[in-house]
């Protein structure tokens, strides 16, 4: 497509967005493309300014029921803080945690001992029979933005395991030999529920524009199993799934917490279009190796902005529109970095990447 050029007018405040769970609101300019067709531009490799998050909306609907099991409902009824737990998709309680913000699985008593318990054990959700078309009623108007609609989705693959087997026996289950190939049959085993369910999602909310899928591999330093392992057991499950939704004309998203540096190859290979990585990952060095396989959400270099003077903010604005505003290589503004988004920065940045991305 064809970019237009910059034009100072572009910078006129013509909106303002609600900010999220209580934050400032943040300015919508005189965008020379609605939000969702900015974030779909990226998404193609043609961006037109950079992202920061603003383009896009989060929809986690309680039909789902892992959604409510977790305390993780965004949609038009939302979910009274504090609440949560239950069972999720396959019956496993989780219960709310208020110190944490959200559930756990409570220790102690696992579904599965050995993960070839699984053939036999796992009860398989009927999901035609989850209230489809009441959410699809409900949340009409919640979907009717001009933002790009994501639709996440918890539980992904190991997540999932752990939640069966609770965290050290899931991890042990992906290494032992006499466990790993029941593992590899599950892991395949949930892409083709997955899978189905997402055609459910495609079909009632046409709105949805990409999927972000979470899938935790990693600690606060190191990931939690050798990527030789996660390419053999994680890996082909992934791509089953990443393929499907890329069929449909959907993004795929991989939402996975923990130090991931060693797993970016593996993240490609698993047909992600993004990935945004928590601040124990140098994201500056992994755009700089793999950004032309997959987009990276870039953090900032993080600045006192309460005490950085406005000169100070241009500044910094213009030097991450000059390091990762590359048309060939695009990137967004890792969430983790918002707090540099002051009013100042965010004007610098838009002005600076409109200029390189239509040059």
């Amino acid at each position: 497509m064809a970019i237009p050029k910059f034009d100072q007018s572009e910078l006129t405040v013509v909106s303002e967005s609600p900010g999220f769970m209580g934050q400032p609101g943040t300015p919508i300019y005189k965008f020379p493309a609605s939000l969702k067709d900015g974030m779909k531009a990226m998404y193609k490799r043609q961006p037109i300014w950079q992202i920061t998050g603003l383009e896009s909306t989060m929809f986690a609907p309680s039909v789902n029921p892992d959604n409510v099991a977790r305390a993780f409902v965004i949609d038009a009824n939302g979910m009274e803080f504090g609440k949560g737990g239950g069972p999720d998709m396959f019956g496993i309680e989780w219960e709310y945690v208020p110190s944490a913000g959200g559930s756990m699985v409570r220790p102690g008593t696992p579904f599965l001992e050995d993960a070839n318990e699984w053939y036999d054990k796992i009860k398989w959700p009927d999901i035609d029979k989850w209230d489809w078309e009441g959410s699809t009623k409900a949340n009409k108007d919640f979907l009717s933005t001009d933002k790009y609609v994501v639709c996440w989705f918890l539980n992904g693959w190991f997540e999932r395991l752990i939640s069966f087997m609770e965290f050290e026996n899931a991890a042990y289950a992906m290494v032992d030999e006499d466990q790993r190939e029941a593992v590899k049959e599950l892991m395949l085993k949930l892409s083709e529920l997955y899978i189905k369910i997402f055609d459910k999602f495609i079909t009632y909310f046409p709105q949805i524009d990409g999927f972000c899928i979470h899938d935790d591999w990693g600690s606060q330093k190191e990931t939690f199993f050798s990527p030789a392992l996660a390419a053999e057991v994680l890996v082909p499950a992934m791509r089953k799934v990443t393929d499907y939704l890329h069929s449909r004309g959907k993004d795929c998203d991989l939402h996975s917490c923990g130090q991931a540096m060693k797993q970016i190859p593996n993240f490609i290979a698993g047909g992600w279009d993004s990935w945004g990585g928590q601040l124990m990952n140098d994201s500056h060095k992994i755009y700089e190796l793999y950004g032309d396989k997959i987009i990276i959400g870039v953090t900032p270099t993080i600045f006192d902005a309460k005490n950085a003077s406005e000169s100070e903010q241009r500044a910094a604005a213009q030097e991450y529109a000059s390091n990762f505003c590359n048309p060939k290589k695009p990137s967004y503004l890792n969430a983790y970095g918002a707090s540099v988004l002051t009013p100042a920065y965010r004007e610098e940045l838009y002005k600076a990447s409109r200029e390189i991305y239509s040059a």
